[in-house]
């Protein structure tokens, strides 16, 4: 069974099947940030979100972080490491991508499990 949640004019944040939670990808709202900025206004997203359907950043499964600008990725690894706890970090692959957006520096998609 496919269960939808939180729909928005293209799409719904989460679809859950088989049990496995899926997200929509997700950016900053403000955009001005560097890319620790808006990683950490990702995460506190996330957060939210998860807790909307029932979940936690505990039980993050897998991450996919799109990023335009490698030369910030410590910046993003600071802010992903300030929010989870090292016996909780999902599996992870961060992409380079050419453009997200303007000032858009990185999207991020996960799943996780209820």
């Amino acid at each position: 069974m496919v269960q939808r949640y939180i729909p928005t004019r293209i799409n719904h944040r989460v679809v859950e099947a088989g049990g496995i939670l899926h997200f929509g990808g997700l950016i900053a709202d403000d955009l001005s940030l560097d890319m620790k900025g808006q990683t950490a206004q990702i995460c506190a997203k996330i957060e939210k979100l998860l807790a909307e359907v029932g979940s936690s950043k505990e039980k993050l499964v897998t991450a996919m972080l799109y990023i335009t600008d490698f030369a910030q990725k410590d910046g993003m690894n600071e802010a992903w490491l300030e929010w989870l706890e090292a016996e909780h970090l999902p599996t992870r692959a961060t992409i380079g991508v050419a453009e997200l957006g303007p000032n858009v520096l990185i999207e991020v998609v996960v799943s996780a499990v209820r």
